[in-house]
């Protein structure tokens, strides 16, 4: 591995990295185009079914007749098949480029090293692992939701510093979200709204906070929201039910869809998480960010069925609530920001 490739693939970890929130359930690709140690050309994935990184780089080159003299960096093996749009790497041989240095090899079934082979085939002088493991974490959600055929699951939740995420309710309390942290969290909160596919709650939370699920903080688009209401009590005035953004409900019960609102009935037994992740990855929704309650946050962890957990620890006391859930590991991020604390898990392997 040389300096040279580890500066360019860099760029194309750049590149790819303006992609996010745009382009599931494909992965966020940058791709560029050296001549003599200077970049003659680069673009990447804007958005799912638009044109490829490698396509975007190739068309702006100004001079195509260098092409055939440059190599071409690209973080995520080039794709062998057509799908939405035709396959990078029957390009890239049709152009004649001669050297394509690659971050790390796609575990999606259809290419799978199935590229680099085709590239290799063809005469192509083809470098695998150049900056792998950024390459891998940047995609993470792309891999470990081929990987294991469900969205990668993140579970995000505050708690005060004595370990409640809600204080002692009453049936007199106001149907409004309680908060821990400050403004800057909440901004954060809908930034990550935004580069996920979908937000879960469970029922309690719909039910007494009211959430809308949305991003008003912060540019972009609103996630898909996805609620769980077993026996179908939530009322329908809530903010989730106002058919602003796609809702999806899971319920024991039958109910017509309407407008922007899909109810999907399921089995509520044993495995009724896993087999609502697995209808979840079918509609091609490759993350989901958890904001549910305690009951929603445990049995998520329980069965391990999470990836990531953001957890904001604010300076308050609520002495006696809802206790937090609890993962008996050590934080891999600790961010400490005005008065909150953020801590941050990884449960998964690349």
């Amino acid at each position: 591995m040389t300096d040279i490739d580890i500066k360019f693939m860099q760029r194309c970890l750049d590149l790819a990295a303006l992609g996010k929130g745009h382009t599931s359930p494909n992965p966020m690709v940058g791709s560029v185009i050296v001549f003599e140690d200077k970049i003659i050309g680069e673009g990447y994935h804007k958005k799912c079914g638009e044109a490829h990184a490698e396509v975007n780089a190739v068309n702006s080159v100004k001079n195509k007749e260098l092409l055939s003299k440059s190599t071409l960096y690209v973080n995520l093996e080039p794709c062998a098949h057509v799908g939405r749009t035709p396959a990078c790497s029957r390009l890239i041989i049709d152009l004649k480029i001669p050297r394509v240095v690659v971050g790390t090899t796609d575990n999606y079934e259809k290419v799978s090293g199935k590229g680099i082979k085709m590239l290799r085939n063809a005469g192509v002088d083809v470098k695998v692992g150049v900056l792998e493991k950024e390459c891998l974490k940047l995609n993470r959600r792309f891999f470990i939701s081929n990987k294991k055929k469900r969205p990668f699951i993140i579970l995000k939740w505050a708690q005060t510093i004595d370990g409640f995420i809600d204080f002692k309710r009453s049936p007199e309390t106001p149907v409004q979200p309680n908060w821990i942290t400050d403004d800057f969290a909440k901004i954060l909160v809908h930034k990550w709204r935004s580069e996920e596919d979908s937000i879960m709650i469970g029922t309690n939370t719909a039910e007494k906070d009211n959430p809308s699920l949305n991003v008003r903080d912060w540019e972009g688009k609103n996630p898909v929201r996805i609620v769980i209401d077993k026996n179908l009590r939530l009322n329908s005035n809530l903010a989730v039910f106002d058919n602003k953004s796609k809702t999806i409900v899971f319920s024991e019960k039958k109910r017509e869809s309407f407008l922007n609102t899909e109810y999907i009935q399921i089995k509520f037994d044993r495995y009724f998480l896993k087999n609502i992740f697995e209808i979840l990855f079918e509609k091609e929704i490759r993350s989901v960010i958890i904001e549910g309650g305690a009951i929603l946050l445990n049995s998520l962890i329980a069965e391990g069925l999470w990836d990531e957990a953001r957890v904001f620890v604010g300076e308050k006391l609520f002495f006696e609530g809802v206790e937090a859930p609890k993962i008996y590991k050590k934080p891999n991020f600790i961010l400490n920001f005005d008065k909150n604390k953020l801590l941050t898990f990884m449960n998964y392997n690349l």
